[in-house]
């Protein structure tokens, strides 16, 4: 065999190895996407999750609350007796029974609270998802994109090249995908814990020394919930490109329109605040840390 024959089958060899590559995570990890980014009320289907949380006062993690909720009646209730002999100046008394009467009923309907609040949120996400079907006919999620993306990214077995535009812009898009699922991965994670500190943020709203926690909760979980929303309308503005057209113009866009999808938690926190749940940003924090 010949150095150019050689070399044919190398290529060859390297072709189909990355073809196989990108064709498994086609078919599995985009649709897992969905099911990571649009969260709708099936993320508190969990009877783990519901007897951490608890759906009443007297189990799980309420009636911690509820206990601390106690406990700080009482710490107040020495304070206002110690301010009549002492002179310290503390909040009103019916103040303080107001707020702990609203603030203990809220804590202990947390449940019902994030159902309703995860409702919302897909509410206006699927209707910006519904808008779009009806303006472009065509199902605006992350299985249905990679379809689109291939009709004018070719992954044919007998055309496919790695070292080719089109090789190049496929081996972006899945090494992108990777960093998505991550990212979304952790904000999936991320949803559940702010479920369960929920009980815990609004007992914080009694102390006027302990309610800024209430309100940097409060937009942190803004933030992860309604990340979706913008992600459909990036999805929305990508699936509005004429994916029937092959030119380097369409296929640059397409790329521009994954890595938004990419920086969208990054975008949104610099709107409203909040974590960044960017896998490559905080693995870059990561690394420096570890080179200090």
């Amino acid at each position: 065999m010949d150095s150019t024959n050689l070399t044919d089958t190398i290529i060859k060899t390297i072709n189909t190895i990355f073809q196989n590559l990108f064709s498994s995570i086609d078919n599995s990890l985009y649709s897992l996407l969905d099911d990571l980014v649009f969260i709708n009320t099936d993320i508190l289907d969990s009877s783990f999750l519901e007897k951490i949380l608890g759906n009443n006062f007297s189990n799980g993690l309420i009636l911690i609350a509820n206990a601390l909720l106690i406990g700080f009646f009482l710490y107040y209730s020495i304070k206002l007796l110690f301010s009549y002999y002492l002179g310290i100046q503390v909040e009103n008394p019916y103040q303080v029974i107001f707020k702990s009467i609203i603030f203990g009923i809220s804590l202990n309907f947390s449940y019902f609270i994030c159902t309703k609040l995860l409702e919302i949120n897909f509410l206006i996400s699927s209707s910006i998802q519904e808008i779009g079907e009806n303006i472009f006919h065509s199902n605006i999620s992350f299985s249905q994109l990679i379809t689109n993306i291939n009709s004018i990214v070719t992954i044919n077995p007998s055309s496919f090249n790695i070292f080719s535009f089109d090789g190049l812009l496929k081996s972006f898009i899945s090494v992108s995908l990777f960093n998505l699922v991550f990212s979304y991965s952790l904000r999936y994670i991320m949803v559940n814990v702010f479920i369960l500190i929920m009980p815990f943020a609004i007992l914080t709203l009694i102390n006027y020394s302990t309610s800024w926690f209430f309100k940097v909760y409060l937009k942190s979980f803004l933030s992860l919930l309604l990340l979706q929303s913008l992600v459909s309308l990036i999805l929305l503005i990508i699936f509005s490109f004429n994916f029937s057209s092959q030119d380097i113009f369409n296929k640059l866009i397409c790329i521009g329109g994954i890595y938004a999808l990419i920086k969208a938690n990054s975008y949104m926190k610099e709107l409203i605040g909040g974590i960044n749940t960017d896998i490559s940003t905080n693995f870059r924090s990561l690394t420096s840390f570890i080179k200090k």
